[in-house]
């Protein structure tokens, strides 16, 4: 399919790959493309479930409803989109534009004595009409803004005759006004730099045999092969095999990270070394890599009450520059100062300075491998000065750990126990099994050789060693459905329940083998992290937990925790933070379950752990990119030192300009020297809100 350049920028698109309800079209371009504008435009036309865009191969792959469309009619329907590309184009134009007129106003400010008399008013209104037009739109639009101060500034140094002052303002203009644009867009690429290649094509394994699939059209279930120098399409859990994963891209970790059986991969991490098997758990637009694209689409558009607000103020401020302009002349009749006025204003660096140095602050947590959601969350954080903290799998690590076992049968030994119950269980990837292989393979266990391996879904597994029947699980699954007798073991098992500890029942030829006790273990720096946090200024440290009491009171006395509250549903933990709120705190709330979800959006700032829950992961405005809970104490000092930069900016802006103003107003800056301190000032305020990357 083809039509005329200029009625689009996609010139040409042919289907190269068709299913029944998925076609990927190879495409040519008239221009620039914006991916995320094409995948956009693409989705909103009738019949598409979903569409994905990789500019490198020049390559646009679309999921439709075949009952709603079909391949042809969405190959003309693509080419008909004819505002597809305008983001990146726009923003190339823009970027043309701005160095032509640097160019334009900079040979015209050397080249000056050259130019005739007669050309010389010509030239530097043609050098100056971006000056004049801009602030003609906005005067339209908006009012007086900064930009109307400008073009008067221009104009009357031009009405004066004097070209010097005229065209070195108007360079100024330009080589600021480009300066900025550049230091702004470089911000944003900063944060768009945390989205994840497109890794185009994958291996999966399908009936034995290995082949290659487009990577939007793998599913749930299947299995994908990564070796070295690829990227890992999907989220999920090694199904075998041995690498060395490169996670830098998804959690800021630049430790190579070997990666085995049973083992959690991302989606966006690189294998460095080796070969694996991974069972694809989330797939497409579910995958860590994809939510990341969105929340970081989210925090480009995001305003802090900071960054409103010195918009405001800037705006507010303009009035009072012109103000002084038209007294300094009133006073002096010196229209020269008041061109010299009329080129300071408050404006461009209140407005700049905040949103560029806030996404310099979220770039750099991303490095680190916390996900701010907009630069309001980095301000609420900074001034968050009560955490609250769920318990199981926050402040401790949410994985079982073996902490006892014990065989009833002399002829067994504990690491028997252990050994058996892993033989069985290595097969499966519940958190129980993978525990229990985990403690075999400490202590280099031996396999016992077994049948095949019955699992029974919330149960437990059966299988049959040396002709008797093995079964590991539930007391419920070994004593009500196995028929295997607790009998006179019970006493000493409370022991284990009152300690909180989790039992795994081993039943064999019909007896209880033993038993294996696990236990939720504390992380290593959740004390730490909280003494950290007390540092940064925190008064407050809560703990909410739906476990028993005892287990919170001891973890709380563990940990030095202030306050705790336990045997909590979902819905009181939210009641909870609604009255810490009342009371008026300023909450912060970690966690990382479903049933945290009310309380991470009933708090200001809600943070979720890495391995949490999606609902609680979406529900909340900081998302943890990496298995740690020191990032929780990372970012609040992030949020510090950002709203502190921001707080400097403000200051030196303020600082800066009212200097420059009143030198201007007394006569001891001329209109090019008021330039020249304004435009340089502004610059280095923006360099330095984009140094916090």
């Amino acid at each position: 399919m083809k039509k005329p350049a200029a009625a689009c920028f996609f010139v040409a698109i042919r289907a190269v790959h068709r299913l029944p309800d998925r076609v990927r079209f190879r495409y040519r371009a008239n221009g620039p493309i914006d991916p995320v504008g094409v995948v956009r435009a693409v989705q909103n036309l009738h019949g598409v479930c979903e569409a994905r865009l990789n500019p490198g191969a020049r390559s646009l792959s679309i999921d439709f409803e075949p009952t709603e469309t079909s391949i042809e009619v969405l190959g003309d329907a693509v080419l008909k989109l004819d505002f597809v590309g305008t983001g990146r184009l726009q923003e190339g134009i823009a970027h043309h534009d701005g160095l032509w007129g640097v160019a334009s106003s900079g040979a015209l400010l050397v080249g000056q004595q050259l130019v005739p008399q007669s050309l010389l008013m010509p030239a530097t209104l043609a050098v100056a009409l971006p000056v004049f037009a801009k602030a003609i739109e906005d005067l339209r639009n908006e009012g007086i803004t900064s930009h109307v101060l400008e073009a008067m500034a221009v104009a009357i140094s031009a009405a004066r005759r004097d070209f010097t002052a005229a065209n070195t303002t108007s360079f100024m203009l330009a080589l600021g006004g480009y300066l900025e644009q550049s230091i702004a867009r470089r911000s944003d690429e900063l944060l768009k730099a945390l989205l994840r290649p497109d890794t185009g094509w994958v291996w999966v394994e399908i009936d034995g045999q290995e082949q290659q699939l487009e990577t939007n059209a793998v599913e749930v279930g299947m299995t994908i092969i990564v070796a070295a120098g690829s990227t890992v399409a999907v989220d999920g859990t090694v199904l075998g095999g041995e690498a060395i994963l490169n996670e830098t891209a998804m959690t800021g970790e630049s430790k190579p990270v070997a990666k085995k059986r049973g083992d959690k991969v991302l989606s966006g991490t690189l294998v460095e070394e080796g070969r694996l098997r991974v069972y694809a758990e989330h797939v497409g637009r579910n995958t860590a890599a994809a939510r990341i694209a969105d929340y970081v689409e989210h925090s480009l558009a995001a305003k802090s009450q900071v960054q409103l607000g010195a918009a405001r103020l800037a705006d507010r401020l303009v009035p009072a520059v012109l103000g002084l302009a038209g007294a300094t002349w009133l006073l002096s009749g010196d229209w020269q100062r008041a061109a010299a006025v009329l080129q300071a204003d408050y404006s461009c660096a209140l407005k700049l300075a905040t949103p560029v140095a806030f996404k310099a602050g979220m770039h750099r947590a991303g490095q680190q491998g916390i996900l701010f959601k907009g630069g309001d969350v980095v301000e609420r954080l900074a001034k968050a000065d009560t955490f609250v903290f769920d318990k199981t799998g926050t402040l401790t690590t949410g994985q079982l750990a073996v902490t006892d076992a014990i065989a009833f049968d002399p002829h067994y030994s504990p690491n028997d126990i252990i050994d058996l119950a892993a033989s069985v269980e290595e097969h499966y990837f519940h958190p129980l099994a993978l525990a229990v292989v985990d403690a075999a393979r400490k202590h280099h266990g031996r396999h016992f050789d077994h049948n095949e391996v019955e699992f029974i879904a919330a149960h437990g597994v059966a299988s049959m060693i040396d002709g008797k029947r093995i079964v590991v699980g539930s007391r419920h699954f070994v004593e009500e459905d196995e028929g295997v007798t607790i009998g006179r073991h019970r006493s000493r098992l409370q022991v284990l329940y009152r300690q909180g500890k989790t039992l795994l029942y081993i039943g064999f030829g019909g007896k209880l083998l033993g038993i294996i006790a696990l236990k939720d273990q504390v992380r290593t720096a959740s004390r730490d992290t909280l003494h950290r946090l007390r540092t940064l200024g925190i008064k407050r440290i809560v703990m909410l937990t739906g476990d028993h009491r005892d287990r919170a009171e001891e973890l709380a006395r563990q940990l030095g925790i202030d306050e705790f509250h336990a045997e909590l549903l979902p819905q009181q933990k939210a009641e909870l933070v609604a009255r810490m709120r009342a009371e008026g705190a300023c909450i912060a709330f970690v966690g990382d379950g479903i049933n945290d979800a009310p309380a991470l959006a009933g708090a200001h700032v809600g943070i979720a752990m890495q391995k949490g829950a999606d609902i609680a992961r979406l529900t909340a405005d900081i998302a943890l990119l990496e298995d740690g809970i020191e990032r929780v104490a990372d970012a609040k000092a992030l949020a510090i030192a950002t709203m502190r930069r921001i707080d400097a900016n403000f200051r030196l802006t303020i600082a800066a300009n009212t200097g420059i103003l009143v030198a201007a107003a007394a006569g001891k800056l001329s209109p090019v020297a008021s330039s020249v301190a304004h435009n340089g000032s502004t610059i280095a305020i923006l360099l330095n809100a984009l140094r916090a990357a």
